[in-house]
């Protein structure tokens, strides 16, 4: 049978048809929630409130020493003519 629909084309969310659907739906985002394993942590690292790395941890610490060499190698003499002569 066909779901009545309103005037602006849209399901009748009145009809049984529509809440037999609803009702459908709900059983199958609870069974596929049920089913879905859940996401493993990407990291075991401790973060503050707004998702970055919380640098007082011995991890976050040691994070931040091999960032700052980065950023030190970076304007190195040689890193300087690679890319001058890219």
């Amino acid at each position: 049978m066909a779901v009545k629909t309103t005037a602006a084309g849209k399901m009748d969310k009145r009809t049984k048809e529509y809440k037999e659907l609803k009702e459908r739906l709900a059983k199958a985002r609870a069974a596929k929630a049920k089913s879905a394993k859940p996401a493993a942590p990407q990291s075991k690292l401790k973060r503050t409130a707004s998702g970055k790395v919380d640098k007082r941890t011995k991890e976050g610490k040691e994070i931040a020493a091999r960032m700052a060499k980065a950023r030190k190698a970076k304007n190195s003499l040689a890193n300087r003519l690679k890319r001058l002569f890219r």
